[in-house]
């Protein structure tokens, strides 16, 4: 992640369940455009086009809890950033519903889980009180959409921002960028 590249950032992700309102079987993808107003499916998309994914995702809107559990197994099993690197292309790129425990528990084999271990996990919804947790925590402190940043204790920034808001309050905050990155920390300064 450029953080890391440009400012020398430790990034910790953390389970944040953004709709606990949404069925199980989640929600159709265009009550999103009636939720948020036209041009959202747009700007999503761009997004994670500019994140480096291809940007197919499936039909329904799942409800992440299940995902978030999963993400935990591996946190706990030291295997967290394959997990979520492996969700969020299961999700964006792949189109699949990574609200179902058969798409869960192919998605931890991916990531070299055993898939028994992460379907019993689920099925027993043995991190849901830590998602809970994570989540209340997060609202606590002012999280009402995602992704959201806490630089350092202190400072929240709300939703996909340019890189330029984050150099902002970093230096704000006293980070200098490291010797040897571009302006927007991507890699190294041409010479």
């Amino acid at each position: 992640m450029w953080l890391e590249r440009r400012y020398g950032a430790e990034v910790m992700w953390l389970p944040y369940d953004l709709h606990p309102e949404y069925p199980p079987e989640g929600i159709p993808r265009e009550r999103l455009e009636d939720r948020y107003g036209k041009g959202f499916s747009e700007h999503v998309r761009r997004v994670i086009e500019g994140a480096g994914f291809d940007h197919h995702p499936p039909p329904r809107v799942p409800r992440s809890i299940r995902s978030l559990e999963l993400a935990e197994l591996a946190r706990d099993e030291g295997r967290y950033e394959e997990v979520h690197a492996r969700l969020f292309r299961a999700y964006w790129s792949e189109g699949r519903d990574i609200g179902y425990t058969e798409v869960l528990t192919a998605v931890a084999a991916d990531a070299g889980l055993d898939p028994d271990k992460a379907g019993e996990v689920l099925e027993q919804g043995a991190f849901a009180q830590r998602v809970g947790d994570s989540t209340e925590a997060a609202h606590r402190i002012g999280v009402n959409a995602l992704p959201a940043w806490l630089v350092d204790g202190k400072h929240l920034i709300l939703g996909a921002q340019p890189h330029r808001v984050f150099a902002d309050v970093l230096e704000q905050l006293g980070h200098a960028r490291l010797e040897g990155t571009d302006a927007d920390g991507s890699g190294p300064t041409a010479l």
